[in-house]
């Protein structure tokens, strides 16, 4: 049976849901450092997440979010962990995970995972992921 491609030559977009407009593009613009493509009042915030689109919606408010919606993979978990909070940003912590002393767990198969919210709340995390090369 011939394999069909589907979506998988295709890039994907990524969406999350914001309330503070003003907040998420001062966050994901300066502190995460990805470049504003466009703002599209009142539907959403585009930006370029190294050569994907992410789209910030404007929301009114926010459903209730369980889990990460987005994740960037990394090459040094450590070194992206440090740069982050020197630009701000707080890592999670976890009573129930065993994470070192930046927050990263280390999973069952060798990856490690760090986690952070933006300012709605979205988690959003940094991995690394030994096993995964492109």
């Amino acid at each position: 049976m011939p394999q069909r491609s589907g979506l998988s030559k295709h890039n994907i977009i990524g969406f999350i849901n914001i309330v503070d407009v003003a907040r998420a593009k001062q966050f994901y613009g300066e502190v995460l450092g990805l470049r504003l493509v466009s703002e599209e009042p009142p539907f959403a915030l585009v930006f370029d997440a190294n050569g994907i689109m992410l789209r910030l919606g404007m929301a009114r408010e926010l459903p209730a979010r369980l889990g990460t919606v987005l994740g960037w993979q990394v090459p040094d978990i450590a070194a992206t962990v440090r740069e982050l909070e020197q630009s701000g940003v707080k890592f999670e912590r976890f009573p129930q995970m065993k994470q070192d002393d930046l927050g990263i767990w280390t999973t069952p198969t060798g990856s490690k995972v760090a986690w952070f919210k933006d300012p709605d709340g979205n988690t959003l995390s940094i991995s690394e992921h030994p096993e995964w090369k492109k």
